[in-house]
């Protein structure tokens, strides 16, 4: 009988971690995180992650695991839960349980990524400076002269993904799409996608409320803190960039807050999105 992995996914605030630690709790499994911000034991506010209580309840793996000083990518990440879940089911477990709402993580997981160049930290720093500095528009005529296939395909908007295929292509004198085979990896465990879905309304208005919680916790306070790294690619994330545009007196809090919320509801409807074009994906209405 073959192993499983049971993938918990969906939209921001949906509801994923108190399903995810049921479903656990069920199985005698503990919970792998699968966020590619929650990993940050800088950032704990703005990226909702898991309460003491809810921690306490079962094992989690990658909460808080590593720092914003230091570059992680997703296929870092595909590397390190493999390992992890290796030496899970060899320890005993039929089941694990992983949750979370980065769908580039998850798809390393299930599918693989394909092996893009290690890329110079200093072209990245580059990068980022600029993306910071002058937006991602600045950035955007270099990928179109150096990889027009690429310019063609991706969220142009995604800052974090202009930039890794820029400095891909800058530090390997290849364009990004070169290095892009598509083939799938197998995995020798079956692997089940629950997503979680609420209406339209509920959703937003989850959001809403999560995003006035993390303001009383203490976010402009977690941002502020956060400030020498804020050209690093962690904090190029709704939440924070928003806080340091207020910081920079370039807005109210109160406009700061509503642009969250906002933004925040945008980023729910593009993973939705995301896994929508995944027929495997098994759908609960919560």
């Amino acid at each position: 009988m073959r192993k499983k992995l049971l993938i918990i996914l969906g939209p921001t605030a949906v509801g994923k971690t108190d399903y995810s630690i049921d479903l656990a709790l069920k199985y005698g499994s503990p919970v792998i995180s699968c966020d590619s911000r929650q990993i940050y034991k800088e950032m704990s506010i703005g990226t909702a992650v898991p309460s003491a209580s809810q921690l306490s309840a079962v094992k989690h793996y990658f909460i808080h695991s590593n720092t914003v000083s230091e570059l992680y990518t997703a296929g870092q990440y595909e590397r390190d839960a493999l390992s992890l879940i290796e030496k899970l089911f060899s320890e005993g477990h039929d089941t694990l349980v992983m949750a979370g709402g980065s769908g580039f993580y998850i798809d390393a997981v299930c599918n693989g990524l394909d092996d893009v160049p290690v890329c110079d930290p200093q072209i990245r720093a580059s990068l980022m400076s600029r993306l910071s500095s002058d937006g991602v528009e600045s950035l955007l005529p270099d990928l179109k002269r150096l990889d027009p296939s690429t310019y063609a395909d991706i969220d142009l908007s995604n800052g974090r993904r202009v930039v890794r295929a820029l400095e891909a292509c800058l530090s390997s004198g290849k364009p990004f799409s070169s290095f892009k085979t598509h083939s799938r990896k197998e995995r020798d465990f079956d692997i089940e996608k629950i997503g979680l879905t609420r209406s339209r309304e509920e959703l937003y208005g989850r959001i809403n409320g999560r995003v006035s919680r993390m303001i009383d916790d203490g976010l402009v306070e977690e941002v502020e803190s956060l400030a020498p790294y804020r050209d690093t690619a962690a904090l190029q994330t709704v939440g924070y960039k928003e806080i340091f545009t207020y910081l920079d007196g370039g807005c109210s809090l109160e406009e700061a807050v509503d642009s969250i919320r906002k933004n925040t509801r945008h980023y729910a409807k593009k993973q939705l999105t995301w896994w929508r074009r995944d027929s495997s994906v098994k759908w609960i209405n919560l």
